[in-house]
């Protein structure tokens, strides 16, 4: 009888295998670039620098609110502008209190409520300075 020569099958059998193997490493390799991607629109998406500039300016305005802006329209003039200013600008819904001196612990302290909405990221910040 005459053997059956089987080296056919196992050629074929392997090409079948790392066939599967490479079409699974490319569905890997693209969710990576996917995932990446989302992941550095998300780092872009976050409002930092636009809010700490935000923090810093209201920040200046509660060291000269008591001494210098002691008239409630001029206080309300600032807060209008910089409302309309970072809903322009930044498309992004601004509002601040900075309340009157009080005193805690025998210093003297001003509470600053900040609120950042830009539609994706919404941050509340109460400070005492």
């Amino acid at each position: 009888m005459e053997r059956l020569n089987e080296e056919g099958q196992w050629i074929i059998l392997m090409a079948f295998i790392i066939s599967i193997g490479i079409f699974f490493l490319a569905i890997v390799i693209n969710q990576s670039t996917v995932i990446g991607q989302t992941t550095a629109e998300g780092v872009l998406e976050f409002p930092k620098n636009d809010f700490q500039d935000l923090r810093s300016e209201v920040f200046n305005l509660s060291s000269i609110y008591d001494s210098s802006l002691t008239d409630p329209a001029d206080r309300s003039r600032i807060n209008q502008d910089i409302e309309s200013i970072a809903l322009l600008r930044k498309n992004a819904v601004v509002q601040y209190s900075i309340s009157n001196p009080q005193i805690i612990s025998g210093k003297t302290y001003v509470m600053v409520n900040l609120h950042y909405n830009n539609g994706v990221t919404s941050i509340n910040e109460t400070a005492y300075l």
